[in-house]
């Protein structure tokens, strides 16, 4: 199934492009991070966030089947 909010992320944004975003979950090895309503992704690596706070983060892939976006600390 298309999902329209998906298509139109793919369509605006690039990987590089940094974007802000907010935690919703914290993980041991990184965090999940929503940039607009109803797309997120992982962010991986060792930034000190918590649950609610606002980051930047850089595009490093898509995943178009999974509607799914991984994501560095930019």
């Amino acid at each position: 199934m298309s999902n329209p909010d998906w298509q139109n992320f793919l369509d605006q944004h690039d990987v590089g492009d940094v974007l802000r975003g907010r935690v919703t979950r914290v993980v041991p090895f990184g965090a999940f991070v929503e940039v607009a309503p109803g797309i997120g992704g992982l962010v991986v690596g060792k930034g000190r966030v918590e649950v609610g706070a606002e980051i930047a983060v850089r595009i490093a892939q898509f995943d178009p089947v999974e509607q799914w976006t991984h994501f560095t600390f930019a």
